[in-house]
């Protein structure tokens, strides 16, 4: 029997120590700051009405968009998300990508955005109850890819406000 317990903890921890191997490593709260946030050179009202434009584009819903706060919270549409583990136990799950954004206007000139992407899922069961998780998205693509279509946005709108800007006159003096 004690040959059998020995063995057994020897197992468990030889598999514990390969899911641990297996995690990602933590990122420290400035890493992530550092990945959810991009600063532009150009004013708060571009960059707000460009990171909405793109969120609508990329088939967001926006739920909230305060300009004088600069916060913007929308959701993607509701998708299903039963697993095959939920299915075995007669759960549905659906779900969806949450986004919340805060523009800020910065000295010189500089406004700064701080996006945060979080994938929902709520599972239902057959004989009732019902369970939800938030993950964080920490993939530096997801964030990546967002940057880019803002700095396109910025970029449209900066380069469309100049061209239609009409230049000041003089008139000469007499």
């Amino acid at each position: 029997m004690k040959k059998f317990a020995i063995a057994f903890a020897t197992l468990a921890l030889v598999a514990g120590s390969g899911a641990d191997a297996k995690k990602k490593p933590e990122l420290t709260p400035m890493e992530i700051q550092a990945l959810q946030s991009h600063e532009y050179e150009t004013t708060k009202d571009v960059l707000f009405a460009s990171v909405v434009s793109v969120l609508q584009d990329l088939g967001y819903q926006l739920a909230n968009a305060d300009m004088g706060s600069g916060f913007i919270t929308a959701s993607s549409p509701m998708k299903n998300k039963t697993s095959f583990l939920d299915a075995l136990a007669k759960q549905q799950g659906s779900g969806n990508t949450k986004v919340t954004a805060f523009v800020e206007q910065m000295p010189a000139g500089t406004s700064r955005v701080r996006l945060n992407f979080v994938n929902s899922k709520t599972t239902s069961g057959y004989w009732g109850g019902n369970s939800s998780e938030d993950r964080p998205i920490m993939d530096p693509q997801t964030y990546k890819a967002a940057w880019d279509k803002i700095d396109e946005a910025v970029f449209t709108r900066t380069a469309t406000k100049a061209v239609t800007t009409p230049a000041a006159t003089t008139v000469p003096a007499k």
